[in-house]
C-alpha cells in the first residue's frame, strides 16, 4: 500500500495542511496521508511550539471524517529531534508491507541538503513536492525519486495563524471549526 507521509509541527494544523494532504491522497496514486506529528524538527526553533499532544489531538480532529487522511503519533517515541531518515526507518520495520512516499514542500525539498543522510532518502524514497510561493525547485525537476505535484498552493501558514490569534483576529475558515473551539477552550496561541 503506498502511504504518503506528511510530517510537520502542525502548530496549529490550518486548511493548509489539509488541502495538501487531501490532494496527494486523492490526486497522485497515494491510497492514503498520514499527518506524521513531529515533537521537535531539527532544523526549526524550539521555541513556541505547543504542546505536542493538543497538537496530536488538533490534527485529529481536523482529520476526523477524512477516511484516506490518518494521523500519527510515531515520532513521539523516538529520539528528539527527529530526523526523517530514523523514522522511516522504523516505520519500514513496523509496516514492512507498506511503501512510503515523503511529501514535502518546496521550501524543504530546496534545503533537502541540509536533511540527515538526504541521499539515503533520495536513493530510498519517492518525494512528492508541493509547490511554495516564490521557491524555486529547478535544480530537482529531473530527479528520478522526486515528483512535483500541481498542488493548489494556498499562502498560509501555522506562523499566520497564531499570529492573528494573538493579535486577537478571527481565524475561522482558517482553521476546522472543531480545531478552533479546541485551540478556544484551551485559551492557546494568545
Amino acid at each position: 500500500m503506498k502511504t504518503g507521509l506528511f510530517f510537520g509541527s502542525f502548530n496549529p494544523i490550518h486548511i493548509g495542511h489539509l488541502v495538501i494532504a487531501n490532494y496527494m491522497a486523492g490526486f497522485t496514486g497515494l491510497k492514503e496521508v498520514w499527518l506524521v506529528v513531529s515533537p521537535h524538527n531539527p532544523l526549526k526553533n524550539k521555541t513556541g511550539l505547543t504542546n505536542m499532544y493538543d497538537r496530536l489531538e488538533m490534527a485529529k480532529l481536523a482529520t476526523e471524517t477524512a477516511d484516506h487522511i490518518k494521523v500519527s503519533d510515531i515520532e513521539f517515541g523516538l529520539t528528539q529531534p527527529s530526523y526523517t531518515i530514523d523514522t522511516l526507518a522504523f516505520l519500514q520495520e513496523k509496516y514492512p508491507g507498506r511503501e512510503f512516499v515523503l511529501i514535502m514542500g518546496a521550501d524543504n525539498l530546496a534545503s533537502l541538503k541540509k536533511w540527515k543522510n538526504y541521499e539515503t532518502l533520495l536513493k530510498n524514497y519517492e518525494i512528492f513536492v508541493y509547490p511554495r510561493p516564490g521557491v524555486d525547485v529547478k535544480e530537482w525537476e529531473n530527479h528520478p525519486s522526486i515528483t512535483i505535484t500541481d498542488t493548489p498552493q494556498m499562502d498560509i501558514s501555522s506562523t499566520f495563524i497564531r499570529k492573528a490569534l494573538k493579535d486577537g483576529r478571527n481565524v475561522q475558515y482558517f482553521v476546522p471549526d472543531n480545531v478552533l473551539s479546541f485551540m478556544d477552550n484551551k485559551n492557546m496561541y494568545r
